[in-house]
C-alpha cells in the first residue's frame, strides 16, 4: 500500500527542502502550474526516465486527483535506481486539493535538470 501525504504535509516538506516532487502529468499541464521545484516526468515516460532522475530519499508523486500518482509511486519504488530505503508517497487528492501557490512555465522539461520557472 502506498502512503499518501496531504497537500499540507507536502507543502511543509517542499518548504523545508525535504522532499522530491515528481509531477506525472503531461508537459502542457505541468507548464500551466506545478508544485514549486517539481520535476516533470509524465507517467508514460516514467519507466524510460528512471535512469535520468537522481532519486532522493523521500519522493512524492503528484497527479490531477491523486489516483494515478499512487500507481506512479508503486512503479517508482520498484525501480532498481531507487534506494530500498527511499520513502515513495503520493499526494492525497492531487492538484485538485493543492491550495498553495504554483510555479508555471516549462522549466527544463527534463527529468534530470533543475526546474526553472516563474511564480504565479
Amino acid at each position: 500500500m502506498v502512503e499518501e501525504l496531504t497537500p499540507d504535509e507536502v507543502k511543509a516538506k517542499v518548504d523545508a527542502g525535504e522532499i522530491q516532487v515528481i509531477d506525472i502529468r503531461d508537459e502542457r499541464a505541468f507548464e500551466e502550474g506545478h508544485v514549486p521545484g517539481a520535476v516533470n516526468v509524465p507517467m508514460s515516460d516514467l519507466p524510460r526516465a528512471v535512469d535520468q532522475v537522481d532519486w532522493e530519499e523521500e519522493i512524492v508523486c503528484v497527479c490531477p486527483i491523486g489516483q494515478s500518482s499512487i500507481q506512479a509511486a508503486k512503479l517508482v519504488s520498484s525501480f532498481e535506481g531507487v534506494d530500498d530505503d527511499a520513502r515513495v508517497t503520493s499526494m492525497k487528492g492531487g492538484y485538485r486539493a493543492w491550495d498553495y501557490e504554483l510555479e508555471s512555465g516549462t522549466g527544463t522539461g527534463e527529468a534530470d535538470a533543475e526546474t526553472e520557472s516563474t511564480p504565479q
